[in-house]
């Protein structure tokens, strides 16, 4: 998908040293990408302590066989 964004030239320089990437394109597509990961592995450790999780490693074991 095409788009047109106004990025600030500092930021896109320095993320295009930092990614390594051949292309403006792709180093935004990284940075996306990596954002995206970052904010789902938040949410998921704002879940620690709410949900209930009950582990008996004996039982775990048994019912495996």
């Amino acid at each position: 998908m095409r788009a047109t964004v106004t990025i600030d030239s500092k930021n896109l320089n320095e993320l295009l040293y930092e990614t390594k990437a051949k292309s403006k394109a792709s180093a935004v597509n990284e940075a996306i990408a990596v954002y995206l990961r970052q904010r789902k592995i938040e949410k998921i450790k704002s879940l620690k302590g709410k949900l209930a999780f009950i582990a008996d490693l004996d039982d775990l074991r048994h019912r495996e066989r």
